[in-house]
């Protein structure tokens, strides 16, 4: 696949407001660990490569192991991860899924029962910013750093 244009020369405005979401989120009370796990699974379910390439290599620079990198896939089987990081899986694939599903009363209560109000606003918007940053990714087939032809 060919990359079809760089978003970030070409609307470099939308980008920085992107960015803006990303530096909120990094500023937020939400575990780095934790967040680095939201972008990959969104990721994963949007089938954006640069992301999945991107937040992976992030989460593993900053000391994430493998095993809980390859488990993200199937959290729900895997004993890998926490009730906190469960319940944020958990809303990550309903708020991705909108089209197919819903964020329900369940799992936005369980969320809202791990997380504190500040941090599952940063949460909302966390999921949010990397939906649309998948978005971009996908529709302008954004080839992922590591590549190498």
């Amino acid at each position: 696949m060919t990359e079809r244009m760089n978003l970030g020369s070409l609307a470099r405005e939308a980008y920085r407001g992107m960015a803006g979401l990303d530096r909120f989120v990094a500023a937020s009370p939400l575990p780095t660990s934790l967040v680095h796990l939201v972008n990959l699974r969104a990721s994963q379910i949007n089938g954006c490569v640069y992301c999945v390439d991107m937040h992976s290599a992030d989460a593993k620079k900053e000391g994430e192991s493998d095993a809980r990198l390859h488990a993200v896939a199937v959290w729900r089987e895997a004993p890998f991860f926490t009730e906190q990081e469960r319940a944020a899986l958990a809303f990550t694939e309903a708020a991705t899924r909108l089209s197919t599903d819903d964020v329900t009363d369940a799992v936005w209560n369980e969320a809202a029962a791990h997380f504190s109000e500040e941090e599952l606003a940063a949460l909302v918007v966390a999921v949010a910013a990397i939906n649309a940053w998948n978005r971009i990714g996908v529709s302008t087939r954004m080839t992922p750093e590591s590549y190498q032809p």
